[in-house]
């Protein structure tokens, strides 16, 4: 099967919104084993919306729609896609005895019902984060739609638990997907050592980049997912092989998720002291539940006087080498580690742009100390390429320091190895 998406907002169309919603369906579509052809985001204009849809349904067989079922004047998806499929909308009794509930006590407008109005016949979706719901049905031409709400909080829940089961029911064979996630390669590297994976049929292996790392994904389909499973699992364990310490998990979310975990696994704890990430890395930290087992506390020291006051890095220190130094970064973690009581004491100083830098110390310079039982272990960030901006950077140095303490945690080595500001060569 394969399908195509389309955004309906004028606020996504012009940039005011960012469109996370179809990274969101692409992502559970693939995982499915279903081929995404096409995406395309369309305003609040019902003629062009139309258009898009005639068009997607002449050579898709699953269209996903998401946003435009809100109560708004505007939001005409479900008359629209209704009017091209040649569907008549009937108010669906049980979507708005939730809706009513929902508004129980306030004002319940014309235009809330409306939102109860569904195509004749379709599969209902309810919104357990909101009041639109969602519906799939199937064309006479029998091709498959699906509307989802564009709120990603109302969309991912709905997506999951409600759109892929419908899309995906009466299947006779099961696909399995699996995430190698890896941290210190760049893509293209790792496409040149996985070459052989990548040409498989079934299991597949493809290379993907996100911001500062990437992932492989691997595919199998088969009659059960026990025998997809069975496909899948020489192919990883391959990857884990082939890429060593630089796989930092299969099917987690961030780095931060798995240093997380796994301090929590063995027990033990850390403690954060960023100057130019701003207490980014803590922020990252704590974003993961379980966080506060682990995390013991974050500061941010951008001043000189600051750093001495409360992480005792020594005045003689800064004036001898300047903040932005190994030797300052290394005294930010031993002092956070001591003050703190953590086991793992992490120090981060650079130089984040766009200004600030000299020949000596140019933009994209930062150093990361980790400290912990066995010494201190220090790794340098140093610009190459292109300036890709202050955010970039920030990331990437937040997620080098998750990186050493990954690899300090699992015994691997490799924490003072060069790591640079763009993507780069396995060093």
């Amino acid at each position: 099967m394969n399908a195509e998406i389309i955004s309906v907002g004028t606020e996504l169309l012009l940039g005011h919104t960012v469109n996370t919603d179809t990274s969101f369906v692409a992502r559970e579509l693939s995982a499915a084993g279903i081929d995404l052809l096409y995406s395309c985001t369309v305003g609040d204009n019902p003629e062009r919306l139309k258009s898009a849809v005639e068009l997607a349904l002449s050579r898709s067989d699953i269209l996903v729609t998401t946003g435009g079922l809100g109560p708004t004047g505007d939001d005409l998806t479900k008359e629209t896609i209704a009017a091209a499929a040649g569907k008549k909308l009937v108010m669906h009794e049980e979507s708005l005895q939730r809706i009513e509930q929902y508004f129980k006590g306030r004002v319940l407008g014309e235009n809330q019902k409306k939102q109860a109005m569904l195509p004749e016949g379709c599969t209902v979706f309810p919104n357990g984060c909101g009041t639109a719901p969602g519906c799939g049905f199937t064309t006479d031409g029998g091709k498959r739609v699906v509307m989802l709400p564009g709120p990603p909080f109302e969309l991912l829940p709905m997506l999951k638990k409600e759109a892929m089961p419908y899309l995906t029911q009466g299947e006779k064979s099961a696909i399995v997907s699996h995430m190698v996630h890896v941290f210190g390669l760049g893509e293209g590297y790792v496409a040149e050592q996985i070459e052989d994976l990548c040409a498989g049929q079934n299991p597949t292996a493809a290379t993907y980049a996100k911001a500062g790392e990437m992932f492989v994904r691997v595919t199998a389909k088969a009659a059960t997912e026990k025998a997809a499973e069975a496909l899948c699992a020489p192919v990883v364990e391959e990857l884990k092989q082939r890429l060593g310490g630089f796989v930092y998990g299969v099917d987690v979310e961030t780095l931060e998720e798995a240093v997380v975990h796994e301090l929590a696994a063995q027990g033990k704890t850390a403690a954060t002291a960023e100057s130019c990430t701003g207490g980014l890395l803590a922020k990252r930290i704590t974003d993961i539940s379980g966080a506060s087992g682990v995390f013991h506390m974050g500061c941010v020291t951008y001043a000189n006087e600051i750093k001495t006051l409360l992480l005792g890095v020594p005045e003689e220190t800064l004036r001898q080498y300047g903040a932005v130094s190994p030797q300052t970064a290394e005294a930010m973690a031993r002092g956070v580690r001591e003050r703190s009581g953590a086991d793992y004491g992490i120090g981060i100083t650079g130089i984040a742009g766009p200004g600030g830098g000299t020949p000596e110390k140019p933009v994209g310079l930062i150093y990361l100390a980790l400290c912990g039982a066995d010494g201190v272990k220090i790794r340098v960030m140093k610009p190459a390429g292109r300036y890709r901006g202050r955010d970039y950077l920030r990331n990437l140095a937040a997620s080098n320091a998750l990186d050493m303490l990954r690899r300090s945690l699992h015994g691997l080595g490799g924490e003072d190895r060069p790591a640079y500001s763009s993507e780069h060569k396995a060093g």
